[in-house]
C-alpha cells in the first residue's frame, strides 16, 4: 500500500516545478531534474515538518509549508548546480 505522502509530495512537486517555469519562462533540458528535485524536496520538507511539528497548514498528515519550502530548496539546487557546471558553446 502507497502511503499519501510521497502521492502528494508528487502533486506538490509538479506544482511547484510548473510555478518555476511559469516564472522563468524555461527550463531548458533540465525540466526532467527539477521536477525530481521539487517532488523528493516536497517529501523531504513533509518528513522535516512532521519531525518539527510546527507546521500551521496541514492536509491530513502532509506539512504543506515545510513541503513546499524544502521542494524549492530543491529546484534551488539544480538551478545552481546547473549555472556553475560548464557551459556548451553555441555553434
Amino acid at each position: 500500500m502507497i502511503g499519501p505522502s510521497i502521492v502528494l509530495a508528487a502533486l506538490f512537486g509538479l506544482f511547484h516545478t510548473a510555478l518555476y517555469v511559469l516564472l522563468r519562462g524555461s527550463a531548458g533540458g533540465r525540466l526532467p531534474v527539477v521536477l525530481v528535485a521539487a517532488i523528493l524536496g516536497a517529501w523531504a520538507g513533509d518528513a522535516i515538518g512532521a519531525r518539527l511539528d510546527i507546521d500551521p497548514v496541514m492536509i491530513g498528515d502532509f506539512h504543506v509549508i515545510a513541503a513546499s519550502i524544502v521542494a524549492w530548496l530543491g529546484i534551488g539546487v539544480v538551478v545552481l548546480l546547473a549555472n556553475l557546471g560548464p557551459s556548451r558553446p553555441r555553434p
